[in-house]
């Protein structure tokens, strides 16, 4: 599974998806000392995750410190993932490549032979426990800016917000595993949108009318009916100009008519300033 961050929502979410994929779960769990899973520097696991083991009627086991063999099968999955479907991988989203890989473990890794035998066909016969209907209801909390048009990038969908925070350089959105919604916090804490929360990676832009009136109103204030300005157009200076540049160079004006600046003058005025 593919995951933006290490955080225990993140690992939860990571870990459901992978159990939905193979139809259950095993009675126990094996896990390293990784954040978002054991306090730092500890086995000791993190409350939440503690009670998401409960919640799928699981035992976690937390590996020993600086016992590298235990890890070694885990270790072997990735180099064989990275050597045989990452490296000539056509992927360019998070989305894309989780379908990539999903592809790739049912058509490639699940028909290894395994003596008279496939990965599918053994793994078909294991004994594992049920899952429960929906999963831990772990919250994601992460970190957007807004864009121009008002919208927030999430899990591969866009979400709008009020016109108001276009370009804002940072909200917070909120989902609960298992939830059909999510919502957009503002710096400040306050709820500024909510909405159905889209599949992961379908590339939707999901945008309530109340937004996109107050969109469209901001961008139709910006209209003018005033001619643009020409950018070639030949602007010559003018006679003020022109005594102002003769009085900086220290000479007369052509014609008598010519402003002159009196710098003595000005010099009185602004001694008098002081």
């Amino acid at each position: 599974m593919f995951s933006e961050g290490q955080t225990g929502p993140h690992v939860i979410q990571s870990l459901d998806g992978v159990l939905r994929r193979l139809g259950g779960t095993t009675r126990r769990w094996r896990t390293d000392r990784m954040a978002g899973v054991v306090y730092p520097g500890t086995d000791r696991l993190l409350p939440e995750f503690a009670a998401c083991a409960k919640h799928y009627g699981v035992g976690v086991d937390v590996c020993p410190a600086r016992r590298a063999r235990r890890k070694g099968v885990a270790e072997a999955a990735v180099k064989y993932l990275t050597r045989s479907w990452w490296c000539s991988a056509t992927v360019r989203t998070p989305g894309e490549a989780q379908a990539s890989l999903d592809r790739f473990c049912v058509e490639v890794t699940d028909q290894r032979r395994r003596g008279p035998s496939t990965i599918a066909k053994l793994a078909a016969i294991e004994g594992l426990l049920g899952l429960p209907s929906a999963p831990f209801p772990a919250e994601i909390c992460v970190e957007r800016p807004v864009s121009r048009s008002a919208l927030v990038a999430f899990e591969g969908n866009h979400y709008s917000v009020p016109a108001a925070l276009a370009s804002a350089p940072q909200v917070t959105v909120r989902a609960r595993l298992g939830d059909q919604t999510l919502q957009v916090v503002s710096a400040a804490g306050t709820l500024i949108a909510k909405h159905r929360r889209a599949p992961a990676g379908a590339g939707q832009t999901i945008r309530s009318s109340e937004h996109a009136a107050c969109l469209e109103e901001a961008v139709l204030a910006a209209f003018t009916t005033r001619q643009p300005c020409r950018r070639k157009q030949n602007r010559p200076p003018g006679p003020a100009a022109l005594a102002a540049a003769a009085v900086l160079r220290g000479e007369q004006p052509a014609d008598g008519d010519g402003v002159v600046i009196d710098l003595e003058r000005y010099a009185q005025f602004a001694g008098v300033a002081r």
